[in-house]
């Protein structure tokens, strides 16, 4: 959140919820969750880049993309608990009440 915008994410997966197929999911829930703008954004920059995705999809850690200033601590602790309920209801969100398809993608605007 800013003075000009508000920005929030919600998942809606195309393939079977699994740990090892939600670490960005999760990654950026939980920035959103733990981290104040300055760090979130360039977390956030560093997570939605596709090398960082084969990365992760090939086992590295999370914390290898910690930026600068990040509470490191807090946030492992909240992505270690995160679990996968939260994706699922985001999930069910998006495909029940906006009527997207798995995987589709979508803009909702609602202004201040």
């Amino acid at each position: 959140t800013s003075r000009h915008t508000r920005l929030g994410i919600l998942n809606n997966p195309s393939s079977k919820i699994k740990e090892d197929s939600t670490a960005i999911a999760r990654g950026i829930l939980t920035a959103f969750l733990t981290q104040n703008n300055s760090n979130l954004r360039g977390f956030l920059s560093k997570l939605t880049k596709e090398e960082t995705a084969k990365s992760l999809a090939a086992g590295t850690k999370i914390v290898k993309f910690f930026v600068q200033g990040m509470d490191g601590d807090t946030f492992e602790k909240k992505y270690n608990t995160l679990g996968l309920d939260i994706i699922k209801t985001h999930q069910m969100f998006c495909q029940e009440v906006l009527k997207l398809l798995p995987g589709q993608m979508a803009v909702i605007s609602n202004g201040r």
